[in-house]
């Protein structure tokens, strides 16, 4: 669908847009294709597929890693289900394969489809009309970033012991959070790309290199290696750029308020720059409703984030219960247990980093949350 979206483009007249199609997909998959390589290189070989390492090696090089992990999944799934497996450490085995998926499709949808989603917005406001299937893609896609995000949560969620589950109304808030954040971050980098192309081939490289720099004081230690390690934080400026994503351990309030803050001085000055570079006698003025609503639409997005850890986060329910949640606090004799395999060999490393990093929460957090205070949750 990519290439064939990017042959219209060229066949009407616009190689430029079907070059830059072009080339953000193959920059997304050949980083996700790395990270699902590096990830089989370093898993335990109990939790390797029986395959020939070189015919991995020519699937990932194909860019066919991910349809790989998918189907190996399903296999593992339809093993587990239908045959009726017995042993928890298959069915720990599936949520580890379960978990690798929809981290790698996280970052395929913030690597390859947020960016063409506002390359699409781009492309209908530089035009002034919309095909049908353009706005059913815009708006499926705008839902798909949002839903992507959840799926990730609630696969931490998943891998953790004594867990809440989300509830249909936080993972629906949860949800529209993200979406209303999202929106008008892609609303205003397509409006500033209308006036100066150019000029997003200079914001977004120094966005990035704030946030890379960023992500590395934070110190992360996901990957197995240094050089590897650079990769993930590359990608993760990239997720930050259009959205928020934890990547230290403890306390995340005031890394969340800067960041937020960071981001809503940026979108303000790229709108600004807009009203102040477009035509009066514009016919696209209804735009200008639209911007006026980019402002509330992400402060709906914070609200409804803060509702979210205030009433409606699992640690609610477990204050409620009067217990601790393991999922979201490290409390008692010893550390948040997270779901592992049984043999010491077979500990899923990146998924017990994660969980740590977006779900568990400081001692001091702890303290606060059982006086009643309002959550401050690490997610």
């Amino acid at each position: 669908m990519d290439g064939w979206v990017a042959a219209e483009y060229a066949r009407r007249g616009h190689p430029g847009w079907a070059a830059l199609s072009l080339s953000l997909l193959a920059a997304a998959s050949a980083a996700a294709q790395a990270c699902s390589w590096l990830w089989l290189r370093s898993d335990p070989p109990a939790l390797r597929p029986a395959v020939p390492v070189p015919l991995l090696a020519a699937l990932h090089l194909l860019q066919l890693g991910f349809f790989f992990r998918c189907l190996y999944a399903l296999k593992v799934g339809w093993r587990v289900c239908w045959a009726k497996a017995e042993e928890e450490d298959e069915q720990r085995h599936m949520a580890f394969l379960s978990h690798d998926i929809s981290m790698l499709r996280l970052f395929e949808t913030f690597l390859e489809n947020t960016p063409q989603l506002t390359l699409l917005l781009y492309i209908i406001l530089r035009t002034n009309k919309a095909e049908l299937s353009q706005g059913l893609g815009m708006v499926t896609a705008f839902l798909c970033v949002s839903w992507s995000l959840l799926d990730y949560h609630q696969s931490l969620r998943s891998f953790v012991q004594d867990k809440c589950e989300l509830s249909l109304g936080s993972s629906i808030i949860y949800f529209l959070w993200n979406l209303f954040l999202i929106c008008p971050r892609i609303l205003v980098v397509a409006l500033f790309a209308l006036l100066w192309p150019y000029g997003v081939a200079v914001h977004f490289p120094l966005v990035w290199l704030a946030m890379f720099l960023w992500v590395s004081l934070q110190g992360t230690d996901f990957m197995e290696s240094a050089g590897p390690e650079q990769l993930y934080r590359a990608m993760v400026a990239v997720i930050l750029y259009f959205s928020w994503f934890n990547v230290a351990q403890g306390r995340t309030l005031y890394r969340s308020i800067i960041y937020h803050g960071f981001i809503l001085v940026d979108s303000t000055l790229l709108a600004l720059a807009w009203l102040w570079g477009r035509a009066p006698s514009e016919e696209n003025s209804y735009l200008l409703l639209v911007v006026a609503a980019a402002l509330p639409c992400y402060l709906l997005g914070l609200g409804l984030r803060v509702a979210y850890y205030k009433w409606l986060h699992p640690n609610v329910q477990v204050q409620q219960e009067g217990r601790y949640d393991e999922v979201d606090a490290s409390g008692g004799k010893d550390e948040t247990e997270f779901r592992s395999f049984l043999g010491p060999d077979l500990v899923n490393r990146r998924m017990q980093y994660l969980a740590q990093t977006h779900i568990s929460l400081s001692q001091l957090a702890q303290q606060h949350f059982l006086n009643g205070a309002a959550v401050e949750s690490a997610v």
